[in-house]
């Protein structure tokens, strides 16, 4: 919601299903006492719109819109910033799933699979198959993805998170 103050944070807490999933990810890998807490909200939380296994790597500032479903394959390696909408799949039957890089918009109904490599400020278009590495500042699209061009990747990440907060 780009603002840290307790009363912003109590009302996404109530309102968003996936805030929630996300506050009880990020206890459930913390340490002591939040540790505890989070292992709580973590057999409390709603299980068949978010799969995001508690072992991903994810950076700050993850953005999950409209509750999901989402379904992220426990290999992957999410940065910083990195938005993903509604009907997202990032899997793997081989190994190692993708590797998003920060400040990463990926639309809605998208599926990336296997190892790939999407670069920082890339934007994932809706719809997309995304089955080999997208460079930074890259607007990638289709089935499968290809890159149409250069021009402001990453302008939908809004609110991101500031590492000096």
């Amino acid at each position: 919601m780009g603002d840290t103050s307790a009363f912003s944070f109590l009302k996404a807490y109530f309102r968003i299903p996936a805030f929630r999933y996300q506050v009880a990810f990020r206890m459930v890998n913390s340490k002591g006492v939040k540790k505890l807490w989070g292992g709580v909200m973590w057999l409390l939380r709603n299980k068949r719109n978010i799969q995001l296994p508690k072992n991903t790597k994810v950076g700050y500032g993850l953005y999950i819109g409209h509750n999901g479903p989402i379904i992220i394959n426990p290999t992957t390696v999410i940065g910083n910033n990195v938005n993903l909408s509604q009907f997202t799949t990032i899997g793997s039957n081989k190994g190692n799933a993708a590797q998003i890089g920060d400040n990463v918009y990926i639309g809605p109904n998208v599926c990336v699979v296997e190892n790939v490599k999407i670069g920082n400020n890339a934007t994932i278009g809706a719809g997309s198959v995304v089955t080999k590495d997208i460079p930074e500042n890259a607007t990638a699209v289709g089935n499968y993805a290809r890159v149409i061009n250069y021009d402001n990747a990453g302008v939908f990440i809004k609110n991101r998170w500031n590492d000096l907060q």
